[in-house]
């Protein structure tokens, strides 16, 4: 964090004005230009909020080749190889994760920088006169929504971590603000930041220009999912977290443009010919269909030797690899399974096709346009489900959980509990949520928070244990411990300050 906002505090990088979904992401040569200089003009401003979603677009930081901090870290992925790199990456799903990692410093650093970047606007946006006062408010209202999905994502995977909310200029600001917050004044945080970006005249949700910049139904739709984890995963009044989780996903899922799911089939929501139309996506980092710099690459990396599903691009690697653990667990005739992940005979194993650009346009050198989605409704949809059975509201529970599982053609909750093998596989409608969690949300960075969520890390433990080795590939599940809870701090950051930036247990 210090090298970062050491270097924010030198340089601002600047964003070229966008007036279209492409030109939105699009990145101008760097500049250094004097902080004290920088905000002049309504058109400064909104290049600093484009800088900041520029940051979250990393792969290092949440953009769509984050798996290695999230779906290897849970049971749906893992390696084929744990030598590359050092054999740093397979550390992360093999629970035997160093503080000396460099992956794991580069994703501290990644999200840090995005914090600096909201920072930097919410602490000198005030200098620029704006002709709309509503304008400025909601450059304001998408920097503090960034800044708190950036820290919800910190505190959930590290715990105690820095709070920074102001922007930093000085070696003696940094070092005053180098200690560990409790989790309870991050979650804080993230709340007023969140609670404070709802007071703006950001859109329900965002029209097709706007795609790729916050609305009302994703601020609410975090902010749901910021009580829900609340409620679930730390000390407090639990049922009044769960309660205002319950509310702001209410007020997200009000704000839809169609009456049940089953209106939107499921292929819809990975079509790049769709992803401004499609009115499940609700939040997504955007990428340019045949652009050299800004082209979505996912198809193509999770792609084996020998399959031309995802890219047109003649693949050479092997591919993300999916642990069959996953696999076994789509029911039968579950579309889902087709449409999410194919076997391949180069590597034996299946991999992912989620995400598909075979187009002409993003053509052989498999420059696709695949747009990385943060918030859908679906996943609104099951939180829901989740926070009502907490409540002890079963049949608004059931009833949303049915609403899920009828757009991709299953039998509903009540008729699938007469076949044997789906009662004994999910006996609660807590595991059944899970499964449906599961199954909906693969390979979309969701699923190790959702095992934090429904487990707690002794009952993860047994979980993990009492999974088959052969369905987890290579990686050693009897490594997974009640230290697994969180990342280590990474050792650069421990260093500078051994006493307030204590080490994680087990580290």
């Amino acid at each position: 964090m210090k090298k970062i906002i050491t270097q924010i505090t030198a340089i601002l990088f600047v964003l070229q004005s966008f007036t279209s979904c492409d030109s939105f992401i699009d990145e101008t040569n760097p500049n250094k230009i004097p902080i004290d200089n920088y905000f002049q003009t309504e058109n400064d401003a909104e290049r600093a909020v484009n800088a900041i979603y520029l940051a979250i677009r990393s792969n290092s930081c949440l953009g769509e080749s984050s798996y290695l901090y999230t779906e290897e870290r849970s049971d749906n992925m893992g390696r084929l190889d744990n030598q590359s790199s050092a054999g740093e990456p397979f550390q992360f799903t093999d629970f035997s994760l160093l503080p000396s990692n460099t992956y794991l410093r580069t994703h501290w650093n990644s999200l840090y920088q995005a914090v600096t970047r909201s920072n930097f606007v919410l602490t000198y946006i005030d200098q620029v006169s704006f002709t709309d006062e509503k304008v400025k408010e909601n450059y304001m209202a998408e920097a503090k929504f960034l800044r708190a999905l950036v820290y919800f994502h910190l505190v959930r995977k590290w715990g105690d971590v820095p709070l920074v909310t102001t922007f930093l200029t000085t070696q003696d600001e940094i070092k005053e603000i180098t200690f560990r917050e409790k989790e309870n004044t991050v979650y804080n945080q993230i709340v007023k930041d969140l609670t404070e970006a709802l007071n703006s005249s950001l859109p329900n949700i965002q029209p097709a220009s706007g795609k790729g910049r916050t609305c009302k139904a994703a601020i609410n739709a975090l902010l749901g999912q910021v009580y829900l984890t609340m409620g679930t995963t730390i000390e407090g009044d639990r049922d009044t977290n769960l309660n205002s989780a319950k509310k702001y996903l209410e007020d997200a899922y009000n704000m839809r443009s169609f009456e049940t799911l089953k209106e939107i089939p499921y292929a819809d929501v990975f079509d790049v010919n769709k992803k401004t139309t499609c009115p499940e996506i609700i939040f997504q980092i955007q990428y340019i269909q045949g652009d050299k710099d800004y082209y979505s690459s996912i198809a193509t990396s999770n792609q084996p030797k020998g399959e031309k599903i995802n890219s047109q691009k003649t693949s050479t690697g092997t591919g993300n690899f999916v642990n069959p653990d996953v696999v076994k667990e789509y029911e039968e005739n579950d579309i889902r399974k087709e449409w999410s992940v194919q076997f391949s005979t180069y590597t034996n194993a299946h991999f992912i096709t989620k995400f598909r650009d075979a187009s002409d346009a993003a053509g052989t050198l498999g420059y696709g346009g695949n747009d990385w989605i943060l918030i859908r409704y679906a996943d609104v949809i099951l939180m829901l489900a989740e926070v009502n059975s907490y409540l002890g509201n079963e049949a608004a529970a059931i009833s949303y959980l049915n609403q899920v599982r009828e757009r991709v053609g299953l039998p509903s909750y009540e008729e699938s509990l007469k076949n044997t093998t789906y009662k004994s596989n999910y006996p609660t409608l807590k595991l059944a949520i899970l499964h449906e969690r599961r199954s909906e949300l693969a390979f979309e960075n969701h699923r190790w928070f959702d095992l934090l969520r429904f487990f707690t890390i002794e009952e993860l433990t047994t979980y993990i244990h009492s999974k088959k080795q052969e369905d987890y590939g290579i990686s050693n599940i009897k490594n997974f411990g009640t230290k697994d809870r969180y990342y280590p701090i990474p050792f650069d950051e421990y260093k500078l300050d051994p006493e307030k930036m204590y080490q994680n247990p087990g580290y």
